[in-house]
C-alpha cells in the first residue's frame, strides 16, 4: 500500500466545494490587470467592430486627414451580384478589339535566287540558294518562309452588346465593396477601413502647396492605403490611363505606380478588374459616387 503525504492527502479530503472555490480564486488572481496597451487595444477592436459593422450597404466617408466625417449609402448598382464570367468576358473583348492586326508583306522569305538541282543528285529536293547549299524559300526547310504566317485581314475583335457590358461593369463595381474579394487580389489597406473607399469632396479643389505627388502619397498614406501603392512598385508596374481624368486629382495621383485616374464616364470593367480578376482596391470622391446614383443596376 502507498501512503500519500500529509499535504496531499488533505487536499484530497478537501470537500469538493472548497476545491472549486480554491480554482475560482487562483484563476482569479492568475489574470492580468489590464492596462494602457489593453485599453488601448480594445479601442481599436472596438473601431474595427464598429468600422465592419455597417450595414444596409452603407459605407464611412474619410477626411483628408483619414477621419471618419459621416456614413452615407451606396447607390443600388454597387447591390448586383458578382459574375465573374461576364467580367473576364467584357475584359477580355476590350483586350482584343485593341490589338492591332499584322503580318509581313507578301513575298516576305520568298525574294531569293534560288535553284532546285533535280532529281538523281543524291541529296534533297529542296531549292537553295544559288552558289551554296543552304535551303530558302520553302516552308519545310531552315532558312525558309513561314507556311502559315499571320495575315493583316484576321480579325481579332471580339463582340459583347452593350446590356452584357452593363452587366459586367456592375457585377465589377459589386466586387469591390467585398472584403474578401479585395484581399483575395492581393491588395493591402488596414482593416478598419469601410470598401469602397469614399473621401471628401475636397480632394478634387485640392491646391497643395508643394508637390502634388508627394500631398497625394500623404493622404493615402492617413487612409491607411499607401502600402498597396509600395505593392504594386515592387511588383509590376499598371501603366496610368489616359482617359478623361480630374486635372488636380490626376496631379496627385497619376505618377503613383499601380494607381489609375479616372472620371466615373471611364468606368468599365477593364478599369475596375483588370487582366479580369473583380476586386480592385477602389477610391470614390463623394461627388462620384452620387453620379453613380443615376446608373441602373
Amino acid at each position: 500500500m502507498r501512503f500519500l503525504p500529509e499535504s496531499k492527502k488533505s487536499a484530497s479530503d478537501a470537500p469538493a466545494e472548497s476545491r472549486r472555490t480554491a480554482r475560482v480564486r487562483r484563476k482569479k488572481s492568475a489574470e492580468p490587470e489590464k492596462g494602457p496597451k489593453a485599453a488601448k487595444a480594445a479601442k481599436a477592436k472596438e473601431a474595427k467592430a464598429e468600422a465592419r459593422s455597417l450595414e444596409g450597404g452603407r459605407v464611412h466617408v474619410y477626411s483628408l486627414d483619414g477621419d471618419v466625417v459621416k456614413s452615407v449609402d451606396l447607390p443600388t448598382v454597387f447591390q448586383g451580384e458578382v459574375r465573374s464570367d461576364l467580367i473576364r468576358r467584357a475584359v477580355t473583348a476590350a483586350q482584343a478589339n485593341r490589338r492591332q492586326p499584322y503580318g509581313p508583306g507578301r513575298r516576305s522569305g520568298a525574294k531569293h535566287s534560288v535553284r532546285w538541282s533535280g532529281k538523281g543528285h543524291g541529296v534533297s529536293r529542296v531549292p537553295r540558294i544559288r552558289g551554296s547549299m543552304t535551303g530558302a524559300q520553302a516552308p519545310g526547310t531552315v532558312g525558309g518562309r513561314r507556311a502559315h504566317p499571320p495575315r493583316v485581314e484576321k480579325v481579332w475583335a471580339k463582340k459583347v452588346n452593350e446590356n452584357e457590358r452593363r452587366l459586367a461593369r456592375n457585377a465589377a463595381l459589386a466586387a469591390v465593396k467585398e472584403v474578401t474579394i479585395v484581399s483575395a487580389r492581393g491588395h493591402e489597406f488596414k482593416d478598419e477601413l469601410s470598401l469602397p473607399i469614399v473621401i471628401e469632396d475636397g480632394i478634387e479643389t485640392l491646391q497643395p502647396d508643394g508637390g502634388a505627388t508627394q500631398e497625394g502619397v500623404k493622404i493615402l498614406d492617413r487612409l491607411g492605403v499607401y502600402a498597396d501603392v509600395e505593392r504594386a512598385k515592387d511588383g509590376r508596374h499598371v501603366r496610368a490611363g489616359r482617359g478623361k481624368d480630374p486635372a488636380k486629382v490626376r496631379r496627385l495621383f497619376g505618377n503613383l505606380p499601380g494607381v489609375e485616374v479616372v472620371s466615373p464616364a471611364g468606368l468599365n470593367a477593364e478599369v475596375l478588374a483588370p487582366g479580369g480578376d473583380p476586386g480592385r482596391l477602389t477610391m470614390f470622391s463623394e461627388g462620384a459616387l452620387e453620379v453613380l446614383r443615376s446608373w441602373s443596376p
